[in-house]
C-alpha cells in the first residue's frame, strides 16, 4: 500500500507540539508493517535544509500570492523515507514559528500557506506532481492539511482514499469567509452543511467533511468530541460521521524516549535497575536550583502554559503541595498570565518551585527522568504523550479522566495497588480540589518505597507502542479506499 503523509510539521525539524512526534513516529512504523510511505511538508527553513539530495519533480508556477512554487523530492537527515518539500520561499521561508508571526499572532497568510500544502497533496493523490508515484492514500494531519481532502473531492479522476486526523479539535484553521475566494473551490463548498462555520472558513471542518475516513489520537477523545461538551461546535458534523470515525491510540518512539539508552539523562536505568533515576533526580534539582532532597517529591510539568492543560488548576493546588515538602519544576511556554503566576511562585519559594520558560527537547528528557510525578491536569486531552513518557521513565503519571489520559494511566487506589495493576494517579473534576487530593495521594504514597517502586515497575511494562497504532492505521486505509472506489465524496471546482 503506498501513503502519503500530509502534515505541517515533523520531528526533529520542526516541533511545537505532539504533531510533530506522531508524524516523525507514525511513518517509519507504517513502513516496518510493509507500506510505501511519503511525506508530504511545507519547505519551512528547518525542514527544507534538512532534504537531503533534492530533486524537482514539478515546477507549479505562481499560486496562493506565492511567485515560485516547485516540489523537491529527498530524504529528510535522519530518514529512511522519502520526503517532498513545497518549495514556496515567498510563503514557507520564514523564521521562528510556522503559525505565528514575531508578534504572537497568526501569519496573517496562513489560509494561503495551508491551502498550498493541502492543494499540493491532492495532485500528488492524482499522480499530477510526480508520475512516477501515486499513493494509495493520502492522510491529512490536522487543520493544517485538512483542506486536502476536500481537493481530492474536487478532484473526480482522483482514485486515492483519504483519512484525516484530528489531533486537536480546539485548533480548527478559521479564516475570514471573504477569502473563501482564494481556495479555487465551488462556492457549492459553502453550502450550509460545507466548510462555512458561523461565517467563518474552517479547515478543520473540511476535513471532518470531505475525507473518507476520519481518526482521532484516543478512543475515549473519539467519543468526546461527538458530545457538546469536547466537540468544539462541530459535535454534530461528528456525531452525523460517527460510523467512520476511529480513535487511534498514539505510540511511543521507543528509539527516542528510552531511559535506558537516552543521550540526555544524567543516568540511564530500566525497571530492573533504578538507581539510575535518583541519579537524575539530584540531577534535575541542581540544575534547576531547587533542594537537592531525595525525599522530597518532585512533581515535573512540560506542557504548554494554557487554561487547556489545566496548569491554573494546579497554582491552586500548589500551596498544599508545598506545605507538605514537595518540589515542583516546569518546562512550558504559552499564557501571559501562567507564566507570570508560575515565575511569581518559584521567586516565592526558589528551593521548592522552578521555571524554565521555552521548549528544549533535552531538558523535556531530563525533566521526565528526574521528576517522581509528571503532572498532566488537563480540560482536554486528545491522546497526551507526556504521560506516555512518564510512564516509560517510571516517573508517575497524575492526570485528569479525559481522552488519552484515562485510556493510559490506571489509578493507583486501593484495588488496583493491590491488584498490581497501577500506574498513576487520575482525578476527575477540573478543579483545583481534586487535583490537590491527587497530589497528596501521590505524596503519601512516595512515603512508602515499595509501594511505590511496586507502581513505577508496573508502570514502565506499559506498552503503547507505534507498531499497534501502525496496524490500525493501515485497516483505516483499507476502508478508505474501499470507501473512494464504492462511493465516493465530491466537491465540485469551480
Amino acid at each position: 500500500m503506498k501513503v502519503l503523509q500530509v502534515a505541517a510539521e515533523v520531528f526533529p525539524q520542526v516541533k511545537t507540539g505532539g504533531l510533530a512526534d506522531v508524524t516523525g513516529a507514525l511513518p517509519p512504523a507504517l513502513a516496518r508493517e510493509g507500506a510505501d510511505v511519503r511525506l508530504l511538508l511545507p519547505g519551512l527553513p528547518a525542514i527544507a535544509d534538512a532534504l537531503a539530495a533534492p530533486r524537482t519533480v514539478a515546477r507549479i508556477g505562481p499560486m496562493f500570492n506565492a511567485a515560485r512554487v516547485e516540489v523537491v523530492q529527498g530524504r529528510l537527515h535522519g530518514s529512511d523515507l522519502p520526503a517532498y518539500v513545497i518549495e514556496a520561499p515567498y510563503l514557507y521561508r520564514r523564521a521562528g514559528n510556522p503559525y505565528l508571526g514575531p508578534d504572537g499572532h497568526d501569519w496573517p497568510d496562513n489560509l494561503q500557506r495551508f491551502a498550498l500544502l493541502g492543494w499540493v497533496g491532492a495532485h500528488l493523490a492524482a499522480g499530477e506532481i510526480d508520475a512516477d508515484w501515486q499513493p494509495d492514500v493520502l492522510h491529512a494531519h490536522d487543520w493544517h492539511a485538512a483542506l486536502a481532502c476536500a481537493y481530492v473531492a474536487a478532484h473526480p479522476p482522483t482514485a486515492a482514499g483519504t483519512v484525516f486526523t484530528i489531533h486537536n479539535l480546539a485548533y480548527q484553521g478559521l479564516f475570514p469567509i471573504g477569502d473563501f475566494g482564494l481556495l479555487g473551490l465551488s462556492h457549492r463548498a459553502l453550502w450550509p452543511h460545507g466548510i462555512e462555520f458561523h461565517r467563518q472558513v474552517s479547515f478543520m471542518k473540511a476535513g471532518l467533511l470531505f475525507a473518507d475516513r476520519i481518526s482521532t489520537v484516543s478512543p475515549t477523545y473519539a467519543r468526546e468530541i461527538t458530545t457538546p461538551e469536547f466537540g468544539c461546535g462541530l459535535d454534530g458534523v461528528l456525531r452525523d460521521r460517527h460510523h467512520d470515525l476511529r480513535g487511534i491510540l498514539n505510540g511511543v518512539d521507543r528509539d527516542v524516549w528510552n531511559p535506558a539508552t537516552d543521550r540526555w539523562i544524567a543516568a540511564r536505568y530500566d525497571a530492573s535497575l533504578l538507581a539510575g533515576k535518583a541519579y537524575c533526580k539530584a540531577a534535575l534539582q541542581r540544575e534547576f536550583g531547587l533542594d537537592a532532597r531525595a525525599d522530597a517529591p518532585l512533581f515535573g510539568v512540560v506542557s504548554r502554559l494554557t487554561s487547556q492543560k489545566g496548569l491554573d488548576l494546579l497554582l491552586g493546588a500548589l500551596p498544599a503541595l508545598l506545605a507538605r515538602g514537595g518540589q515542583l519544576a516546569v518546562q512550558g511556554t504559552g499564557d501571559g498570565v501562567l507564566e507570570d503566576a508560575l515565575r511569581g511562585a518559584a521567586a516565592q519559594h526558589p528551593r521548592q518551585v522552578a521555571l524554565h520558560v521555552g521548549y528544549d527537547e533535552p531538558r523535556a528528557h531530563r525533566l521526565v527522568a528526574g521528576a517522581d510525578v509528571i503532572v498532566v491536569p488537563s480540560r482536554f486531552e486528545p491522546c497526551g504523550l507526556t504521560q506516555m513518557y512518564g510512564l516509560r521513565y517510571g516517573t508517575l503519571p497524575l492526570v485528569r479522566r479525559v481522552g488519552g489520559l484515562a485510556d493510559t494511566v490506571v489509578d493507583a487506589d486501593e484495588a488496583a495497588l493491590a491488584d498490581d495493576r497501577a500506574t498513576g494517579f487520575v482525578f476527575d473534576q477540573a478543579q483545583p480540589g481534586a487535583l490537590e487530593a491527587a497530589l497528596l495521594r501521590a505524596m503519601a504514597l512516595y512515603r512508602d518505597p515499595p509501594r511505590w517502586q511496586a507502581v513505577m515497575r508496573r508502570a514502565m511494562a506499559q506498552e503503547f507502542t507505534w507498531t499497534v497504532a501502525a496496524r490500525e492505521y493501515l485497516g483505516l486505509y483499507g476502508e478508505a479506499i474501499a470507501s473512494r472506489r464504492e462511493k465516493p465524496r465530491r466537491l465540485s471546482m469551480r
